[in-house]
């Protein structure tokens, strides 16, 4: 792992995945464009995250039978195209057909991040593996300050342009900069899939972790797709308010390293308990203090800070089960995330139409309770063993 190589692979990171939020502070502007509704306009967020969602199941575990330096370039052409066409789109429904293809190309940051626990040195995986982490949530979080500047400078349209020739760049630097890795399996790609299967069947930490931190990003879709609603109808925002706005949340980005240096001295499960809860009480303070932007503001720093932190303590723990199939690993992990987070969005959009933003807060609120039981009941069972050789 050269040093030089870290701050790379954080930004590539944060740049591929932010063309899956570009559009969150946009909805207003996209559905005047093409003279649909808000609840219409929501749809992009959720068939975005699909396509991600069908990335991560079909191209991610192409990281353990591809040689990655290679597939990160593929990806990347694919995505640039796929911006330029939903730049280009002259229809609602062709500019949702090309969301769905920017979703299922955007996987890049999911392969780079297990490539980055493959590199790092044992003792230091952890803390590498979050700084890398740090670069994709500043990505998810400064994409709708930058989407939002962008949009009430030179219309919606302008961002997409942007971020394409942003991917043919980042193609070039990473084709330069990446070492070689050979794939770890070479029995072809269907055995490939089925291995993947088979991963999530017979790892029961994975699926905890995974369902864990799908809730939680469930929570975190559900506040960050209807807060640009809330903030032009309750407070009057602007787009280049909005933007300022979401810089705040910028400041979760700061629990990676320390939730990756927590990880590396063991205090990775507890600390995962208290993400969870952290992001319950976030979606009560949203729901409470919503005629406030500074209680708004501090709720989304929480928020971002409990996603981040549980994110990189369950790869901590995850990437550890199978050195050997790290890529379908996080294929597990991240299908199952942003299946629940595409989920969440629709919902939202659904949920905010009819109750407003309190009903986007319970909807979190909810989510977040449900992976702090989950968490909650793989303590007591981890511990159960412990409790019965005691009183035996």
């Amino acid at each position: 792992m050269r040093r030089a190589l870290i701050p790379l692979l954080a930004l590539a990171c944060g740049l591929t995945v932010a063309n899956l939020y570009y559009s969150q502070p946009l909805l207003d502007l996209i559905a005047d464009a093409f003279g649909v509704s808000e609840g219409a306009a929501t749809v992009v967020v959720t068939l975005t995250q699909i396509g991600y969602a069908l990335g991560l199941l079909l191209l991610l575990p192409l990281g353990d039978l591809v040689e990655n330096r290679k597939l990160t370039s593929l990806l990347l052409a694919g995505t640039a195209a796929s911006l330029l066409l939903a730049a280009l789109s002259p229809a609602y429904t062709i500019f949702l057909i090309f969301s769905v293809l920017i979703g299922v190309t955007s996987v890049v940051a999911q392969i780079l991040v297990p490539f980055a626990a493959h590199l790092a040195p044992e003792r230091e995986r952890g803390a590498i593996v979050g700084k890398v982490m740090g670069g994709l949530l500043l990505g998810i979080l400064l994409a709708r300050t930058v989407s939002s500047f962008v949009g009430g400078l030179w219309g919606w349209r302008a961002i997409y342009f942007i971020s394409a020739v942003l991917m043919v760049l980042l193609a070039v630097a990473l084709r330069r900069m990446l070492p070689s890795r050979p794939p770890s399996h070479d029995a072809g790609y269907l055995s490939l899939l089925r291995t993947v299967w088979d991963l999530a069947v017979s790892e029961p930490a994975l699926r905890r972790r995974a369902l864990c931190q799908g809730l939680l990003f469930g929570a975190f879709s559900a506040y960050w797709t209807a807060i640009a609603y809330e903030l032009i109808g309750e407070h009057g925002f602007s787009q280049s308010q909005i933007a300022i706005f979401a810089l705040v949340g910028a400041g979760g980005a700061a629990a990676a390293p320390i939730a990756g240096k927590l990880a590396d001295h063991g205090y990775g499960s507890w600390g995962s308990g208290g993400a969870l809860l952290l992001a319950v009480l976030m979606a009560a303070l949203a729901a409470a203090g919503h005629r406030s932007v500074i209680l708004l503001g501090v709720a989304g720093v929480l928020l971002d800070f409990a996603v981040q932190s549980h994110a990189v303590m369950s790869q901590h723990e995850i990437y550890a089960l199978r050195p050997d199939a790290r890529a379908r690993v996080n294929t597990v992990f991240m299908t199952t995330i942003f299946t629940v987070g595409a989920l969440s969005s629709a919902l939202t959009g659904l949920l905010h139409h009819r109750y407003g933003w309190t009903g986007a807060c319970v909807l979190a609120a909810t989510l977040a309770l449900a992976g702090f039981t989950v968490w909650a009941v793989g303590r007591w069972r981890a511990t159960l063993p412990v409790r019965e050789a005691a009183n035996s």
